[in-house]
Order: C-alpha cells, then sequence, then structure tokens
C-alpha cells in the first residue's frame, strides 16, 4: 500500500522535527528577538528574490536584443580585407623613457 506524501514533511523532515528545530530557536532568540529575527529573513528573501527577478529580465533583454552594429558598417562584408599597415618603428637613438622612482623625494 502506497503511503500519502505528507504535506508537512519539508526535505523528509516529518513534524516532530521541524517542532524540535523551532523549540531549540526559541530557546536560543528568545521570545523578543524572533520576531526580528524573522522580518529580517523575510526582507533579505525578498531582496534576494528581486536581485535573481532583475537579472533574469536583463538576460532576457540582452538575448533580444540584436547585436550592435559597428560605426560606419553598413552590414554587407566586403570580398577583400583592407590591408593592414605596419607599425613604424622608434627610431634607434631615442633614449629608454624614464623609471619611476619608488620614493618622490631623493
Amino acid at each position: 500500500m502506497l503511503m500519502p506524501h505528507s504535506t508537512f514533511a519539508i526535505f523528509d523532515i516529518g513534524g516532530t522535527e521541524i517542532l524540535m528545530i523551532m523549540l531549540i530557536t526559541l530557546l536560543l532568540f528568545g521570545s523578543e528577538r524572533l520576531p526580528d529575527l524573522a522580518r529580517s529573513m523575510g526582507k533579505s528573501i525578498r531582496e534576494f528574490k528581486k536581485a535573481t527577478s532583475g537579472l533574469e529580465e536583463e538576460l532576457k533583454r540582452a538575448l533580444e536584443a540584436p547585436p550592435p552594429r559597428k560605426p560606419g558598417s553598413t552590414g554587407q562584408k566586403s570580398a577583400t580585407p583592407a590591408p593592414q599597415q605596419p607599425t613604424p618603428a622608434p627610431p634607434a637613438d631615442t633614449p629608454p623613457p624614464p623609471e619611476d622612482h619608488p620614493y618622490p623625494y631623493p
């Protein structure tokens, strides 16, 4: 015979275990700090959900938007690539750049 799945069981923890966890939490934090603790946990969960949904929306918008075009491009590829010009070498008689001194004053 199949047993019905308990709606109160969380991660295979029964009602007795949850009651013991609640009792230990009450003993550790006290009745005055417990509402503040629950309120701060609720706020942090809400902020986490807001951040994840914002990130999810941003990712969706980025995936739906077409990639940006380069300025001056017409969208068609040219048949021949543009020739690249070599960078000129510095003259041989140029002194090396000054080194940074570790101390500002000699």
